[in-house]
């Protein structure tokens, strides 16, 4: 890498992470959040000269961490919803591991314009890729109340999500929401005393993921990983909440995100993938001494099966 981004964002459960991407020198690897690129430079460091590693963010910011001077290293700016046809246009049909860690780099929330944290007053914006899209104000302000409440109620798995999306309404029609300190301080009678802190970390979670369509993005990079990931490779997942953490669970299950499994005449269950190991690797209590923000995470990791197998 051209210069090291520890401030951008500490990469989670390194060591467990290329562990279980059982890397080898000359395989071809895909890091799909590439952000600060902490995980990028450590499989880089296990890759031979023919190893390969294709890197996907849609942030301008992550961007500016990419190496530009190793040619096992290739940065594609894009969602990776679109990790498919990506491989494709360079070429690439199948690849070794994928890995992917889910949560929102520190430097999103330390960048008050970026309007990921409710800590900081500025634009409320929330956009990964801030070249399109809407953003967060843009939803508060448009959505109906009904709307308002069923994504605070699905993503943000508030109790009083109606009462909350009622407060939206009626403030935004004296004036529009445009700042996060104003969509907080509309909501503060909602949220208490005692931990309006968790709250708003709710709230801001379920508009997060409204705008940037977390869950729809993550659903087609599963269905995809079992493509382009060949028999034998790696799936790497990290979660850091429920919502993330229940479709990838029952996709290392059953290769499907409901989870319904399906059965050969026999009662067998069929699955593309398998899980590696019964429980999520969990961060250590060190680790979460040394980056808080990494205490919810689960890394839970998969196999694709040849059918042979089956």
């Amino acid at each position: 890498m051209d210069r090291e981004r520890n401030d951008y964002h500490v990469p989670a459960l390194l060591d467990e992470c290329l562990e279980a991407l059982s890397l080898s020198p000359d395989g071809v690897y895909v890091d799909v959040t590439f952000g600060g690129g902490g995980h990028s430079r450590a499989i880089l460091s296990r890759l031979g000269p023919d190893g390969r590693l294709f890197a996907f963010d849609q942030d301008a910011d992550a961007e500016a961490n990419a190496p530009t001077d190793d040619p096992r290293f290739i940065f594609i700016r894009s969602n990776f919803r679109y990790l498919a046809s990506f491989l494709r246009y360079h070429g690439v049909r199948q690849v070794d591991g994928v890995l992917a860690d889910l949560g929102v780099s520190s430097h999103h929330f330390d960048t008050p314009q970026r309007g990921f944290s409710f800590r900081f007053d500025g634009e409320a914006d929330m956009r990964m890729n801030n070249r399109a899209g809407r953003t967060a104000s843009e939803v508060v302000n448009t959505y109906t109340e009904e709307q308002l409440t069923r994504l605070l109620q699905t993503y943000g798995e508030l109790t009083n999500a109606r009462r909350a999306a009622e407060a939206i309404v009626r403030a935004r029609a004296e004036r529009p929401i445009r700042t996060t300190a104003e969509l907080t301080a509309i909501l503060q009678p909602m949220a208490g005393r005692r931990d309006a802190s968790g709250y708003y970390a709710q709230v801001f979670q379920a508009l997060r993921i409204e705008v940037n369509d977390e869950m729809g993005a993550l659903s087609d990079l599963l269905r995809q990983a079992l493509r382009v990931i060949r028999p034998g490779g790696r799936l790497a997942v990290i979660t850091y909440h429920s919502l993330e953490d229940r479709p990838v669970k029952r996709f290392m299950r059953t290769g499907r995100i409901d989870g319904r499994s399906e059965e050969d005449v026999y009662g067998n269950r069929l699955s593309p993938i398998r899980p590696v190991g019964r429980k999520p690797i969990v961060p250590t209590a060190d680790e979460v001494a040394r980056n808080p923000r990494v205490r919810s995470a689960k890394l839970r990791v998969g196999e694709i099966i040849n059918e042979e197998e089956q």
